[in-house]
């Protein structure tokens, strides 16, 4: 039992702070609080159905479809819907149950907009190396193969990576976050293909972001805001709120 007892003590200090913040937010304005999230789940859903069709597929990826042999200004574009296509060669539900699970923890902890942000900083990154890895070749560090230029770059993996990572960091998770990052390795040693290595360049662009982070968002598993008494991240607290209960800021 002391085994068990232990285990379950770990899983408090690395998930409970995490999970709290999510249940109580959840429990207060239900789906609203994760409006982004529901949104971005339904946007790829409607995008996997579209590019399904004959007379989608060429829609889809014309707007949303990004390779390092395509011009730099139209993988700019394109870059912002490419996290909500789909890949073609991956179950569909994969892609929506990392949206909906990751995004929307990090919709609730972060707010909606830095959720956004980190999720298009860590997918463009990942974009971008793979036009810097094609220029500087195979036989670079870090360099790839020309054919990885034709390889098309969709879907929210590399969001979703960098999301998880700085939510990690954020909420004092080390092991989860470590756990994370060692999972991105082993694809790229296993698998060595484009998508593990923009993985890990993603991570590594959400790890300099973590160390600018706020410091009101590195100390909210102390539940105060630094030389305050209010919750980190919550408005004040009004008379009227009382009745319905602690207030969560999801944007």
């Amino acid at each position: 039992m002391r085994p068990v007892r232990a285990l379950r003590r770990a899983a408090r200090r690395e998930w409970g702070p995490l999970l709290t913040t999510v249940r109580a937010a959840l429990t207060a304005r239900r789906l609203r609080a994760a409006g982004m999230t529901v949104a971005a789940v339904c946007l790829t859903a409607l995008l996997h159905a579209l590019q399904n069709r004959s007379w989608g597929f060429g829609v889809v990826h014309s707007l949303g479809a990004v390779r390092a042999e395509d011009p730099l200004w139209a993988s700019l574009l394109r870059t912002p819907l490419s996290l909500f296509v789909p890949a073609l060669d991956l179950p569909v539900w994969g892609a929506l149950v990392q949206i909906l699970l990751v995004f929307g923890a990090a919709e609730i902890c972060l707010g909606r907009w830095r959720t956004l942000l980190i999720a298009y900083v860590a997918t463009l990154t990942g974009t971008l190396y793979a036009r810097i890895g094609v220029a500087l070749g195979p036989d670079r560090l870090f360099g790839l193969p020309a054919s990885d230029a034709q390889v098309v770059d969709t879907g929210p993996s590399a969001a979703v990576v960098g999301l998880a990572v700085y939510l990690c960091y954020v909420h004092r998770a080390p092991f989860t976050g470590a756990l994370v990052i060692a999972a991105m390795v082993a694809e790229v040693v296993l698998k060595n293909n484009l998508a593990g290595k923009e993985h890990l360049v993603a991570i590594a662009a959400v790890l300099l972001m973590c160390v600018r982070a706020p410091r009101r968002e590195r100390a909210r598993n102390q539940g105060l805001r630094p030389g305050s008494g209010t919750l980190s991240g919550a408005p004040p607290i009004r008379s009227s709120n009382l009745r319905r209960g602690p207030t969560q800021r999801t944007s």
